[in-house]
């Protein structure tokens, strides 16, 4: 079945206590693209709905801004994704600010490493051969990282989620002077079922997914935001006030089918 006739549904929810007025940027809307056959957003705290604003960034993303009263806050989120957006270009600025050390991707720090492991390859090459290795210097585990935790400390750790994961594939690539960013996307197939996090690489002048974790067929991934790295792609963000996390539900299908990933195509977001 051609992808181009598979049907992606996805949906969160998550319940907060929100313990004093606190401005909240949530962050889990499909980013601008793909064709919806419907969406839904519904936040309220303790059965009054909250009002928010829709923020677009650069990307495609979408944010949603708003102010939570004191109480019980749940946040429901549907979509049912018919189409499949264009793959993503790498501008002048990408190419720029994507190959720079962030937060989580110490490139610099781990730029030794990255020569001497790959010094020799570029292009196609070096995206398979650094998803490799860290698919097999790492071992998934789940709640084994710390939210503060980037690159190197999971170099050091070999252990992590696909936050983790995706943070060294980030440095590495980037060591090598080639252009990488993480993407927050609803993923069919991952298990456990949550945010999935995957790497989006720059060959010839267009982003390619690289998911060292190899969790969840590419294809069907569903880009919700793009970024530097964690800091830039969060589901939430509490600006102000406070709010503590009670419970968070993702799932996300693919209709008619789940295909296979093949590991040795280069496959775009779409």
């Amino acid at each position: 079945m051609s992808v181009s006739h598979r049907t992606r549904s996805v949906s969160c929810e998550v319940e907060m206590d929100v313990r004093e007025s606190a401005e909240l940027v949530w962050s889990v809307a499909v980013a601008r693209g793909p064709e919806l056959a419907s969406e839904h957003l519904s936040i309220t705290v303790d059965g009054r709905p909250v009002e928010v604003q829709e923020l677009t960034v650069a990307d495609g993303g979408r944010l949603h801004l708003g102010t939570a009263p004191p109480g019980r806050l749940v946040l429901t989120y549907a979509a049912e994704v018919t189409g499949h957006a264009e793959p993503a270009t790498v501008d002048p600025v990408d190419a720029i600010v994507y190959r720079r050390p962030s937060r989580y991707a110490e490139s610099d720090e781990l730029g030794p490493t990255a020569w001497a492991e790959f010094s020799t390859l570029e292009g196609k090459e070096l995206l398979d051969a650094v998803s490799s290795w860290v698919g097999t210097q790492l071992y998934y585990v789940s709640g084994s990282s710390r939210p503060t935790d980037g690159a190197t400390q999971t170099m050091l750790l070999r252990q992590g989620v696909c936050r983790d994961f995706a943070h060294l594939v980030i440095a590495m690539l980037r060591a090598r002077n080639v252009p990488a960013r993480l993407v927050s996307v609803y993923a069919p197939g991952l298990s456990p079922m949550d945010f999935h996090a995957v790497v989006e690489a720059a060959i010839d002048g267009q982003w390619y997914a690289v998911d060292a974790t190899t969790l969840a067929p590419r294809e069907t991934l569903v880009r919700i935001s793009t970024g530097r790295d964690a800091s830039d792609t969060a589901f939430l963000t509490v600006q102000s006030g406070r709010a503590d996390l009670v419970s968070m539900h993702v799932t996300a299908t693919a209709v008619p089918d789940l295909p296979l990933d093949d590991l040795t195509r280069l496959v775009s977001l779409t």
